[in-house]
């Protein structure tokens, strides 16, 4: 596979002369982790009130067992609008420019995670409170899925081709970055009121702080210029009449690049997987199965999260220099070997016990996590690439991401144990391995040690 040609594509910026001015701006990294940070924060902060909130407050009627699944089920609507939005988003991003996509996806997120917050609760209105939730939630996965493929190629695409890993980190980052802040805020906002004002109006406040996006939206609109990549297309464009902007560049993408979409789609499927079961499944299990102090899973997730940010930069770094691909696969064994320690530490209802189980699961996801920025990009060439990137990544959120919390819930509530869960974890690390397998390294050490080859650029051109 890796030596499969594909038709030259006009205006790819990968020369040598434009790839030695390409510089990524500290304001831009800046610029790409605060709007990513927060866009996170809103999509995990349902997740959070999907485990601990929502039954009480939209499923009042239901036993324990039922409102957490049914809550959980409002979670994935969010995914199964993902892939939708990363469509919609990969068409625009790839016709009109990254920076306006992404400028329409942060200000998406932003307006429906408020009017979560100013939701009535279904003792007030019936039916009708958790059927605005999942429209909300379709909302919120629909900009999701537009978001992430933006701005992972603004940050990548502006950078100089040989820091592209370290670049994209600073996107990757932001997941860990978003679920500490939910975690400090749920924490916060219930130690500060009491559980009964928690749950009838405490749990609104982390929803309402999404109006915070608003001015990172609006610096990202007056300050940020769109990537040279795209920029370059346009131009080229205009130049001659062979060179165009692709029409119907998911139809493009699906049609040269469908198996690297469907392998793509699998090396995230470690991550998402053991991700969503720390984030959101375990505070869930943890909290009704195993009788845990609910601000102690926070604070232990909280601290897992603050290392996982250090180390993504780190992978992103060591994939500048060692390779992408290499990561990737070291990082999908460690997810299949750490599930069966993983939930026998969980176990023990030990808060320092998980918190090394957490640790550990977020260190092996951060070798997977890290590169994939810049290994998806460099995998489709830049007139179908913010479509190929989105359709990848979103197919492994409806798939795996939003899934997960309710095959645990469903799993442990049949057969009261937590075996098949770090079963069902192992096979998805073993599919990253795989999927990482059959695909080219786009960072080879031919292209590593020589400064005039680029990364990717063998693949597509």
């Amino acid at each position: 596979m890796a030596s499969s040609a594909q038709a030259p594509i006009q205006g790819d910026s990968s020369g040598p002369a434009t790839a030695s001015g390409r510089r990524t701006g500290w304001q831009l990294l800046v610029a790409g982790l605060i709007g990513s940070s927060i866009e996170w924060y809103d999509f995990f902060l349902y997740g959070t009130a999907a485990a601990l909130v929502f039954p009480h407050v939209f499923f009042p009627h239901s036993s324990a067992f039922m409102g957490t699944l049914l809550s959980f089920s409002t979670f994935w609507a969010g995914f199964v609008a993902r892939p939708l939005g990363g469509l919609l988003a990969g068409h625009f991003g790839d016709r009109y420019g990254r920076k306006p996509t992404v400028v329409v996806c942060l200000t998406g997120m932003a307006v429906a995670t408020f009017l979560i917050g100013c939701l009535p609760s279904a003792a007030q209105v019936g039916t009708l409170a958790p059927v605005l939730l999942v429209l909300l939630r379709f909302v919120q996965g629909a900009a999701a899925g537009g978001q992430w493929g933006g701005i992972a190629l603004l940050l990548t695409e502006s950078a100089h081709p040989k820091r592209r890993g370290f670049a994209g980190t600073f996107g990757q980052t932001s997941v860990p970055v978003a679920v500490i802040i939910v975690n400090l805020i749920f924490t916060t906002t219930s130690t500060v009121v009491s559980s009964d004002a928690f749950l009838s109006w405490g749990w609104r406040i982390p929803f309402l702080l999404s109006a915070v996006m608003f001015p990172v939206v609006l610096h990202i609109q007056r300050k940020v210029e769109d990537t040279p990549d795209f920029r370059e297309l346009q131009e080229a464009a205009a130049r001659t009449t062979q060179a165009r902007v692709v029409r119907a560049p998911v139809a493009e993408a699906v049609r040269r690049n469908w198996r690297r979409i469907l392998l793509g789609c699998g090396t995230l499927s470690a991550t998402n997987s053991l991700f969503y079961v720390s984030v959101t499944g375990l505070l869930s299990y943890g909290t009704t199965t195993l009788h845990m102090d609910r601000n102690s899973l926070l604070t232990a997730t909280l601290l897992s999260s603050a290392l996982m940010a250090g180390i993504l930069p780190c992978a992103g770094h060591l994939s500048d220099r060692f390779g992408r691909r290499r990561l990737i696969l070291v990082g999908g064994l460690g997810v299949a070997a750490w599930a069966f320690p993983y939930f026998a530490l969980v176990d023990t209802a030990s808060v320092p016990l998980v918190f090394v189980a957490v640790t550990v699961g977020f260190l092996f996801q951060g070798l997977t996590y890290a590169p994939m920025a810049a290994y998806l990009g460099e995998l489709f060439a830049p007139d179908v690439r913010y479509s190929g990137v989105s359709f990848a990544y979103q197919l492994s959120a409806i798939a795996v991401s939003g899934s997960t919390p309710v095959l645990m819930t469903t799993v442990i509530a049949k057969t009261g144990t937590t075996t098949l869960v770090a079963l069902y974890i192992t096979l998805m690390g073993l599919i990253t391995f795989l999927s990482a397998w059959f695909l080219p390294e786009t960072n080879p050490a031919e292209v590593r040690a020589d400064p005039e080859k680029l990364p990717g650029t063998q693949l597509y051109a």
